[in-house]
């Protein structure tokens, strides 16, 4: 990780283009503990050219609650640099006020109390207010959509996504990538894509059977006098992360050549600027760039991470914009005979309490939930405890998840997806179905019931863990951990594969797991197809019911090493 003062003055070019962020206005502001809507929007506009980036909305059109990772560890060259630093790690790394409004926004922090205090974040109708806001200063600034969009709520699931499409479209996004969206199937993806007034891009998209480009690669936008060429990168990994049968018809991948390609063609017709708007998670996209040559801005999304200042590799930046509307990023830059020379960038925190809503979003947003507005604000119960899921191991959202699938599946041991997506709870807070719809919604919920031997399940947890744990970034798919349910395991990050899970052990009676036992399990999400049972949700909410209350306690199943 650069020093601050290393980052405001390097160099991008032989022409010594500069770089700044507008985050430390919002530090000097959090340390006055004042916010207002003024403030989080000011910025000293800059050069000749503005990007908007959002991504991984996952469908959240309302304010939510999110608590960021407690557990993000990075490995190999990866370790300790960003955005593998957590807590009051990150807060002294970038000079954070701990107690702050940022310190609540980017870390997990004292959450629960200082969510309190500074409300719930994001919502689509506080979103459409800074985009308008930037716009207004920026007539030709260029809003980028990094995918994860239509997926992730019960209404998404409803409609099949038209929900979000419809206010994505008013927002007025130019272009996205994708993810998530492939599993509402091809012909879903197709139809939506066919009337989406902007392009779905996506240059590592192929036809599978005759291995050739299958969407818009590239698109290039005449902005501010200039020629800007914004490249899409879908999720590289769909076939083994989703299920591969909902899109037969398609390949993806990292393609590294094929990016090479598409860069040296747009820079063969003379465009003044290449942005990436990538979809591949942080760590993949910093190896790209300091592999591929030519790309000035990746605005990287899949690992939902937010970092209040862009990262520098080479010559090339990344923009990373954080998840479930919490934040958006604005970007100035000064682009000068087919170089960048400088930059700008702030992450502005959408705070629900302080940006006012966009009237005419708001009404929309209001118009799509309308049909579903009773199911979705039914109360199923009430919890004692902060409910929450995002980071490398086990949360109470899925501890919650498993413990429900154990009881109402009856087995021993249950396994729950290590999806960054699902929106956070505070203490005594009501539960109500749209809630655990925001954490389980998805196309293959079907809660299944098998056995396992003590030797596939430490298959499946050596498989996770080097999606993650690989040191080289191409081999990691960017989600997090199973969560385990009824079964403890020790996990040494520094291990190879084969060699990182140890220690399992049968919660219920404390024996060691027998490879050659077989034992009943639960779990969900299967990427099989034709997977039977209940849907999770359904599952979650009659366990949820019959708790009347949650009560969680600590959680020490899992011991993790090699950090």
């Amino acid at each position: 990780m650069i020093t601050r003062r290393e980052f405001l003055q390097a160099s991008l070019a032989a022409s010594a283009a500069y770089g700044a962020s507008g985050f430390g206005n919002w530090s000097r502001l959090a340390a006055q503990q004042a916010l207002s809507q003024d403030q989080l929007l000011q910025f000293d506009d800059f050069g000749n050219l503005t990007l908007i980036h959002i991504t991984d909305i996952h469908a959240q059109l309302k304010p939510v609650w999110f608590r960021e990772p407690e557990w993000n560890i990075g490995v190999g060259e990866a370790k300790g640099q960003p955005p593998h630093v957590v807590g009051k790690a990150f807060l002294d790394m970038f000079g954070i006020l701990p107690g702050s409004p940022e310190a609540y926004a980017l870390t997990y922090e004292d959450f629960a109390a200082l969510g309190r205090a500074y409300g719930r974040m994001g919502g689509m109708d506080r979103v459409a207010t800074v985009v308008k806001a930037i716009r207004a200063a920026r007539p030709d600034s260029l809003l980028l959509d990094g995918g994860d969009t239509w997926h992730g709520s019960m209404t998404s699931y409803l409609t099949k996504g038209q929900d979000v499409v419809n206010v994505m479209n008013a927002l007025g996004v130019e272009a996205m990538t994708s993810h998530w969206e492939w599993t509402f199937g091809t012909a879903r993806v197709q139809e939506i894509v066919e009337s989406l007034p902007f392009p779905f891009l996506g240059a590592n998209i192929f036809d599978a059977e005759w291995d050739e480009p299958a969407f818009e690669p590239y698109r290039i936008f005449d902005k501010a006098g200039l020629r800007v060429a914004v490249i899409g990168q879908a999720f590289p990994y769909m076939p083994i992360a989703n299920p591969r049968w909902m899109f037969p018809e398609y390949s993806f991948g990292i393609r590294e050549e094929r990016m090479q390609q598409v860069v040296d063609e747009v820079r063969a017709e003379g465009v003044d600027l290449v942005v990436v708007l990538s979809h591949n998670g942080f760590d993949v996209d910093k190896k790209m760039a300091s592999r591929v040559q030519g790309i000035d801005v990746i605005l990287t999304g899949h690992t939902h991470d937010a970092i209040p200042e862009p990262v520098l590799v080479g010559q090339t930046i990344l923009i990373a914009s954080g998840s479930h509307g919490k934040f958006v990023s604005r970007v100035d830059l000064d682009v000068r005979d087919g170089k960048m020379m400088g930059f700008r960038h702030k992450l502005i925190p959408i705070f629900s309490d302080v940006i006012t809503p966009d009237p005419e979003m708001a009404a929309l947003i209001e118009t799509e939930r309308a049909p579903f507005k009773a199911d979705l604000e039914e109360v199923v119960g009430q919890t004692e405890s902060l409910l929450y899921r995002r980071g490398n191991f086990q949360g109470t959202w899925d501890d919650l998840i498993c413990n429900a699938v154990r009881a109402e599946r009856d087995v021993q041991i249950a396994l729950s997806p290590g999806v960054r997506w699902g929106a956070s709870l505070l203490p005594g807070d009501a539960i109500t179905r749209e809630d655990i719809h925001n954490v389980t919604s998805m196309t293959y919920g079907q809660v299944y019931r098998t056995e396992m031997t003590g030797e596939m399940l430490k298959t499946v947890l050596e498989d996770v863990a080097d999606n993650i744990f690989n040191p080289d970034p191409y081999y990691q798919q960017g989600g997090d951990m199973v969560r385990v349910g009824g079964m403890g395991f020790a996990c040494d990050v520094s291990k190879p594969i084969g060699s990182r899970i140890s220690d399992m052990v049968l919660l219920d009676t404390g024996e060691a797991i027998d490879p050659a036992k077989s034992y009943t399990v639960g779990g969900w999400a299967s990427v099989n197809e034709g997977t039977e049972g209940p849907q999770i949700w359904d599952v979650v909410e009659a366990h949820i019911r019959k708790l009347g209350t949650v009560r969680l306690e600590p959680n020490p199943s899992v011991t993790v090493t090699g950090i």
